[in-house]
Parts: C-alpha cells; structure tokens; sequence
C-alpha cells in the first residue's frame, strides 16, 4: 500500500471521532473546575468570597484568551508538517509556540501591576470583594508562562492528532486543581490565595506533564531543537504573521461578545440575567461543536502539509457533516428542554418568563453558527490567519450596524445582531472557501 492510499484512508468518520471526542469530553470536564471552586468558596459563609475568585479567575480568562493562537496557530502549523512528514519542522513548531509562550508569559508577570490596574477598572465588585480578587491576581499571575505553554501543548498534541493525550492533560490539571483548592483553601484555611495558589500548582503541573509526553512523542520524529532551525528567519516569521493576525480575530470576537454582555446590562438586570442563561446554553453547545472544528483544523492542515485535495475535502466534508449533526440535536435539545433548564438556573418568576420570549434565538444559535466554527477549523489547519481576521473584521462591523439598525426592536434586536454576527463570519469566510480550496489544485 503507497503513503498516498494509507493517507487517504485515515480520513474517515474514525479519524474525525478520535479528535473530536477527547475534545468534547475535555471540554465538558472543564465546567467542573468552576464549579468546585464556587463550592468550596460557598463553604467561606459570605458572597464576597465567591465574587472574588470570579472576578480573579475572569480576568485570566480575558488575558489568557488573548492568547489563544498559541493554541490554534500551532495545531495548523504541526498539521501541515505533519502531512509533509516533515519531522525537523514538527519539532520546531512546538518549539517556537513554547518560546513565545515563555516569551508572553514573563512579559505579563513584568507587566502585572498596569494588567491589575486596568482590570480593576473595568471590574468594578466593590472594595471588599476586589481585595480579595486582588490577592488571587497577585499570586496566580505567576502561572502565566505555564499556563500559555499548556496552549501550545495542546495545540500541538491536536496537530498531531493525538487529542487523546490533550483530554488527558485537562482532565489532570482539573484533578490537580480541585484537589490543591480543597486542601489549601479550606484545608489550611487559605481562602482565595488558596484557591489561587492551587491553579497556579495545577498549571505549572500540567505544563511539565505537557513536557514530559511531548518529550517521549518527539523521539518518533527525526532531528533536534536547534537554535538555527528554531529561529529560522522566513518560519519565524510566518509563524509571527499568523499567530498576529489570529490574535486580532480573537480580540475583535471577544469585543462582539463584551459588547453584547453590555448593552444587555444596559436594559436592566432581569435582561441581563436572561442572556447569561441563554448564552451558556450557547456556550454548552459550543462545547460540543468545538470538538469537530479541531478535528477539522488538524486533519485539514494534514492535508494541507501533503497538498492533497482529495483529503482535504474529505476532512471538510466528514467533520462539517459530523458538526452539523450534533448542531441540529443541539438546537432541538435548547429548545425543548431550554425552559425547564432556565427555571433550574433561576427561581425568579421575571427572569424565568422573559427567557422563554428569547429562547427561541439560543435554540437558533447552533445550527446557524456551526458554519462559521466549521470554517473557522479548516482556515485555522490551513494557517490562513489573514483571512479569519479580515472575516472577523468585517463581522464584527456588520454586528454594529445590526445593533444599532434593530435599537427599536430591544432585546429581540440585539439577539438578531449577534446571529448576523455569526452568519456574517460564515459568509465571509466562505468567500474565501474556494480559493483556499484551488491552492491545492
């Protein structure tokens, strides 16, 4: 049998499921971490207490996302040198996503006092609750270097195609976390600086765990980090080119997003406590659908790496298809059971029959928004960062516009921009599909 014939018969709807489900279920198991730590700061007796870790732990996820193309530039990136069974540049691509990791992650513990400062200043949780988040920014901010290697870890784990290792390593920081929380802060009766030094004790962990199963992968793979191959002038900066430009499509999506949390603060609180239900319906679905877009970005940038169309419309065509499945049972799923899972989450009777008036725009959301998480995989595994920031650009000001031309329709409007929004990133980066598609002609 040729490399050619074996390649192709890796893309099936196996291949598909051995990436997605480690993933799904590693991100179902994040939640959990959450949930343990508002139990054991419920156990402190006052409020102030759960307010701080999520004031704390709010601020890093904003940070930390930013990021995030630690993650998504290096699962392209080992994909294509996957396919092109290139191991030196296997190799050098973790190699250079741990060096920026390391490189941000100082960059932010020297930075951490106008990161504090500016933080606080956008989250006002009055003056007991923010000492306290401040005490859990001060010492988790030391985890930042780990923290970002354990994107790059993971996104070169899913290159590979290894998601399995990637479910391993979430589940353990997990594990780590919750166990070191309940020790430090009820145990030794830490508080918050338990809760923050136990994330900091489970990211570093996870991090070294990330070193030492990527250390035994890389004896599969022919070569050795060197400073020259590492710092190769044109990789380098291709590497840098991508990463920047998805770090702008990240930053442009979480301003949609901050802005729709706004203005829906803005039209009082039983508005605002409504769209934070139903958009963790959303975002439990996009747990789920998040699985197939990275089985989407590391076999397409497989077959990207090999130049074979053939695989990379089959590995389209598989995970799209998987995607949209799930996307449909998901939407039915909200809206069927959405009013039952809102009265779980909330004993307000105003909160509780507003949701139901809206719910039909969070049932909506996963079989509208599938395309553009889809396409967001495939672009991701081609390395096509230009592309996914001018979409998001361009989604973005679409939402805006949306936003202010629906004003008369108030909530209903601004639930209609935000699926535009989505839409929007669908079709602008399906006007790119085909050119993408021609490079491997």
């Amino acid at each position: 049998m040729s490399d050619e014939d074996g390649t192709r018969r890796n893309v099936t709807h196996r291949a598909v499921l051995a990436i997605a489900v480690p993933i799904v279920i590693s991100n179902l198991s994040t939640p959990l971490l959450g949930i343990a730590d508002t139990a054991v700061m419920g156990r402190m007796g006052d409020p102030k207490y759960i307010g701080a870790v999520a004031i704390g732990a709010l601020i890093f996820t904003m940070v930390y996302w930013t990021f995030g193309f630690l993650r998504m530039g290096t699962t392209g990136l080992t994909a294509q040198a996957l396919g092109a069974m290139d191991g030196e540049e296997i190799r050098a691509a973790l190699g250079r996503a741990l060096l920026i990791a390391g490189a941000v992650g100082f960059t932010l513990i020297a930075l951490q006092w106008p990161i504090g400062l500016a933080a606080f200043a956008l989250l006002d949780g009055g003056e007991e609750v923010e000492s306290l988040a401040r005490t859990y920014f001060d010492i988790r901010i030391w985890s930042a270097p780990a923290a970002l290697a354990n994107y790059a870890l993971v996104g070169w784990f899913i290159g590979l195609g290894r998601a399995n290792v990637a479910l391993v390593l979430q589940v353990f920081l997990n594990l780590v976390n919750i166990f070191f929380n309940i020790l430090l802060a009820l145990g030794l009766s830490w508080g918050v600086a338990g809760i923050a030094a136990g994330t900091l004790i489970a990211e570093v962990a996870a991090a070294a765990a990330g070193l030492a199963i990527a250390a035994r992968h890389l004896r599969f793979y022919p070569g050795q980090w060197t400073r020259a191959k590492l710092m190769n002038a044109e990789r380098l900066a291709r590497t840098i080119a991508i990463n920047r430009d998805i770090m702008i499509r990240t930053i442009v999506l979480m301003f949609s997003f901050a802005w729709f949390t706004a203005k829906s603060a803005e039209a009082g609180t039983v508005t605002l406590a409504v769209n934070s239900i139903l958009l963790q319906f959303v975002t439990v679905s996009a747990f789920f659908l998040d699985g197939f877009a990275l089985a989407a970005e590391a076999l397409v940038g497989k077959a990207f790496g090999a130049g074979r169309r053939e695989d990379f419309d089959r590995s389209a065509r598989l995970s799209t298809g998987w995607a949209a499945g799930i996307a449909c049972v998901l939407s039915l799923f909200i809206l069927v059971y959405g009013g039952a899972a809102t009265d779980f989450l909330s004993i307000d009777p105003e909160v509780r029959a507003t949701a139901r008036d809206y719910l039909f725009w969070a049932a909506l959301l996963p079989v509208l928004s599938v395309w553009c998480y889809q396409l967001d995989g495939i672009f991701i595994g081609a390395t096509r960062g230009a592309e996914m920031r001018n979409a998001a650009l361009a989604s973005s000001a679409l939402f805006l516009a949306l936003w202010w031309l629906f004003l008369p329709y108030g909530n209903h409007g601004l639930w209609a921009a935000l699926t535009g929004f989505n839409l929007m990133r669908a079709a602008s980066l399906g006007f790119y599909y085909p050119r993408l598609r021609r490079e491997l002609a």
